[in-house]
């Protein structure tokens, strides 16, 4: 079974792929608009940003929440091995449209390998494990292989076991438990809500008031946390949550969070 911390991203080992591949649009999180496969204008020689550390007051706050959970030194080093697309451009097109599935790939293993950890899934385990072991498989295809992957119909057979997951670890939480799986709570006063044990599965909780809230053993999977509030707000056990939904949302030192996440710097 992988480590975390090996699906999370290396810029030293990458050739600057987040910073080619996708397109954005100028607006709140892009100062700038940059089509796919164009190197942003930011990005140097080396495969650096050259504004990595004013990315925020320049206007990028965009870079500044994108994870590629590992995408982008795997498909730089293992799935091309070391072949840099600025040294031999007849690799670019293969390789900005493999980066994007890697990247899905990648972060299905984040969370198969967060839901092997959790001490309820020990009767899904051996399933969680032969998952992990079919999409770390994949990962390692060639590149023509990799380009024409049906990560979609992948992911929906992940989810199934995810789900099973998240339910039997919310199954032990007491009481009756939330399902506001994909709701539209933008801006929802939920400040000191009990969360505990929620579905919150692809939840709108863009700009949320969620200051102590308790989301302990709750699923956020998928939840748009951008700008909400996590001031006081309890983490410790929350299911599936990621530093980049910690990184776009707002909070300070007295947000609890899991020993593996962080306090993002601007916080």
């Amino acid at each position: 079974m992988p480590a975390l911390s090996s699906l999370r991203a290396d810029c030293e080992n990458c050739f600057g792929l987040c910073c080619v591949v996708p397109a954005f649009a100028a607006s709140a999180d892009f100062a700038i608009t940059k089509p796919a496969g164009q190197a942003c204008p930011n990005l140097g020689e080396d495969s650096r940003c050259g504004i990595h550390d004013k990315l925020r007051k320049k206007g990028f706050t965009g870079c500044t929440v994108y994870d590629c959970f590992g995408a982008g030194q795997k498909v730089s080093q293992v799935t091309f091995d070391g072949e840099d697309w600025r040294k031999s451009p007849k690799t670019a097109k293969t390789m900005f449209a493999v980066f994007p599935v890697m990247r899905d790939l990648q972060e299905l293993l984040y969370y198969l390998t967060e839901a092997a950890s959790l001490p309820t899934s020990a009767s899904i385990r051996d399933d969680l494990a032969e998952m992990i072991d079919r999409t770390e498989r994949m990962t390692l295809d060639t590149p023509g292989v990799l380009r024409k992957l049906d990560v979609h119909s992948h992911r929906g057979a992940v989810n199934g076991l995810l789900l099973r997951a998240s339910e039997l670890v919310r199954a032990a939480v007491p009481g009756k438990k939330k399902d506001r799986r994909g709701a539209d709570l933008i801006g929802a006063k939920l400040k000191g809500a009990n969360l505990r044990g929620a579905l919150l599965r692809g939840a709108y909780l863009i700009g949320a008031d969620l200051r102590g809230a308790d989301l302990r053993q709750a699923d956020v999977t998928g939840a748009d946390l951008r700008d909400a509030d996590l001031r006081g707000a309890d983490f410790r056990d929350t299911l599936f949550l990621l530093q980049s939904q910690l990184d776009a949302a707002k909070g300070d030192a007295t947000t609890k969070l899991p020993a593996s996440l962080s306090h993002p710097a601007h916080w």
